[in-house]
């Protein structure tokens, strides 16, 4: 038992933790680096307590600093948050041999579902479909360019310990997979200390689709529904959506029983999320699970209208979640869009700075979870997204309307954001019909802006350059 909560992030999501935990009458403790002296988590925290320079290493990822705060202020409990610690085996365990709830999986459940090899053997094991692929780690390119020929190209490369898109790369032919086989090797080796890969067959155009699951100390397990994440770039999500518009009843009813199967034989404790690509003829195959609270979560909770953080603080007290699978319905369609501090016309190059003047939409339907304001400066060390707007409504087309009411009122000034990106996406006509997978921004969106620039710009003929041949010769004859 525990009566008050140390929240090892920041942003929204540690303001985000401080809620749900103020509802349930938990106090919190709020840590943080000195770029953060004047963050919205640190002000609306029962305490806090400053745990190093802005580095991430020196703070928020140190391990010591953050178990001593939780022990001055006598924290019963973490809460990781996403990204830094969230899916940390070692800090997980550090906090158990501490005497501190580690709110999340057990130690043991982050490691073997963090390492994508051993998760995608319990997953198989599981009756849960994977992906062809390597049996294991692919020692060399060697044994790469064997088993490739075998499955047939295209292929794709993943390294052992990945996330976020490192370590990733897509081989049409053995060139390209000797190429990307030393490439990606030395990315891993760079991002995650572990230089391993393994080899799976490349799905053309899937859909992203993860499937929310939760699973208690007493045996039971559930999960709310399916979360499309197809819209992407170099494999980080932007926009995700509560229902797919690719789903259908009977293909969610197998995503979801495969799912909460594959954490039953694991014995998973707390929420996670269990990953699939979903090609064209709906055929589904495991690509990872996540051991932890998801940035999408917002999703789930408006559409479901549950709260992801209090069920996930109550699975760490040892209660029983209280559900039943069958009422467990869509009573919502979700959106999410990712705001982010880039400027999007240099290549999304993150864009610290300081906020000169904010307005975030609202009214019914509308959500946005942040941690900025006017006259708050984003520090240049840590993750480029600065909001998240969520809207709901009860069919796919209001809410994508709704959405675009609200990327209109969200104003940002001082630094570029990703809205008006966002705005793009939503009136592009094939996103608006759900005709979408995870290549569209490549292959679609950004062709229809290069062909919408080019338009541009042949249309605006400066007033000082001579006019074409054929203008001219036009103009003297009606004189």
């Amino acid at each position: 038992m525990f009566d008050k909560i140390l929240i090892a992030n920041r942003g929204e999501i540690a303001l985000r933790v401080i809620r749900a935990c103020k509802e349930l009458g938990i106090k919190t403790v709020a840590v943080y680096s000195e770029a953060d002296r004047d963050a919205l988590h640190v002000r609306f925290a029962d305490e806090d307590v400053c745990i190093g320079p802005p580095q991430p290493g020196q703070s928020y990822l140190d391990t010591k600093r953050i178990i001593a705060a939780a022990e001055v202020t006598n924290a019963g409990a973490i809460h990781p948050g996403y990204g830094f610690l969230a899916e940390n085996a070692d800090f997980a365990e550090i906090c158990e041999s501490c005497g501190i709830v580690f709110i999340g999986p057990t130690a043991s459940h982050i490691r073997q579902l963090g390492d994508k090899i051993k998760a995608k053997e319990l997953m198989k094991a599981a009756g849960v479909p994977v992906t062809p692929g390597s049996e294991g780690v692919v020692a060399s390119f060697d044994d790469a360019s064997d088993l490739a020929r075998e499955m047939g190209y295209p292929v794709m490369l993943k390294a052992v310990a990945g996330g976020g898109g490192k370590g990733m790369r897509v081989c049409r032919d053995m060139a390209e997979l000797e190429r990307g086989f030393h490439l990606a090797s030395t990315e891993a080796a760079n991002a995650f200390d572990n230089a391993d890969l393994y080899l799976e067959k490349f799905i053309l155009n899937p859909h992203h689709v993860e499937i929310q699951i939760i699973g208690d100390t007493h045996g039971n397990y559930f999960h709310f529904g399916e979360r499309d994440c197809s819209i992407q770039r170099r494999h980080q999500k932007l926009i995700e959506e509560t229902p797919s518009p690719l789903m259908t009843d009977e293909l969610r009813e197998r995503m979801g029983s495969a799912a909460v199967e594959g954490a039953r034989q694991t014995g998973y404790r707390g929420v996670g999320t269990v990953e699939f690509l979903v090609d064209r003829e709906r055929h589904f195959y495991f690509m990872e699970m996540n051991t932890r609270i998801q940035v999408e979560h917002p999703v789930t909770e408006e559409a479901f209208e549950v709260d992801l953080i209090k069920e996930q603080i109550r699975v760490a007290l040892g209660e029983k979640v209280n559900l039943r699978q069958e009422d467990l319905k869509h009573r919502w369609a979700s959106i999410e869009c990712r705001i982010n501090a880039e400027d999007v016309e240099k290549d999304f190059r993150p864009a610290p700075g300081m906020i000169t003047a904010l307005h975030v939409p609202g009214g019914p339907g509308v959500r946005v979870d942040r941690a900025v304001y006017t006259g708050y400066a984003i520090p240049p060390y840590y993750d480029s997204m600065i909001a998240k707007l969520i809207v709901r409504a009860r069919t796919r087309e209001q809410a994508v309307v709704k959405m675009r009411n609200a990327l209109d009122e969200f104003i940002v000034e001082g630094i570029p954001t990703t809205i008006p990106f966002h705005q793009e996406i939503f009136r592009h006509p094939d996103f608006v019909a759900g005709e979408y997978d995870i290549g569209f921004i490549d292959a679609k969106f950004k062709q229809t802006r290069a062909d919408r620039v080019d338009a541009e710009s042949e249309s605006k003929t400066p007033s000082d350059a001579p006019a074409p041949a054929t203008a001219v010769s036009d103009k003297t004859e009606d004189n």
